[in-house]
């Protein structure tokens, strides 16, 4: 399984006039972590499918929503 969102801690150096940043976060996709397309993959029905944008559960990853830590304005 893979983790779709990352987060660091960006350096702060004891000289930085400004103020340290908190957590930053991003999402990944998940098509980085399936490489090849194994056979037999799982499909949603069609009608979910064109709602969803994809074919494969194993491709699909909804966009955050604005209320979520780490995703963008």
């Amino acid at each position: 399984m893979y983790t779709p969102i990352k987060c660091y801690q960006p350096y702060h150096g004891p000289f930085d006039p400004c103020p340290p940043r908190g957590t930053v976060c991003y999402q990944t996709p998940p098509n980085l972590y399936l490489g090849f397309q194994p056979p037999n993959l799982q499909q949603f029905p069609i009608k979910e499918a064109l709602y969803k944008g994809t074919l494969w559960p194993a491709l699909y990853d909804p966009y955050p929503t604005p209320s979520e830590k780490g995703a963008k304005r």
